[in-house]
């Protein structure tokens, strides 16, 4: 079985590997007031991935703290009612 994984990780990093290099062609990102940036296809590509994934892990995050506030809570009242019940 790690075998197989080590070998479908390898598989996935040459697929990745070869998109990179067919894309490596630069890219101008123009912004306002004439500003731009000249970069490889791949890295803007990355970028904005990155960002992604960063914008998507932080509203998880917040529901996943909001959770653990509640638990955290509903924990105490239930020890609160354990230990009023318990003579």
């Amino acid at each position: 079985m790690r075998v197989l994984l080590w070998l479908l990780r390898l598989v996935l990093f040459a697929l990745l590997l070869g998109f990179a290099v067919k894309n490596s062609n630069p890219v101008m990102l123009r912004f306002f007031f004439d500003l731009g940036w000249q970069l490889p296809l791949v890295a803007v590509l990355l970028l904005f991935f990155a960002a992604g994934a960063a914008l998507g892990v932080s509203a998880v995050l917040v529901s996943y703290l909001r959770q653990r506030r509640e638990i955290a809570r509903l924990r105490r009242e239930a020890d609160q009612a354990a230990a009023v019940r318990a003579p």
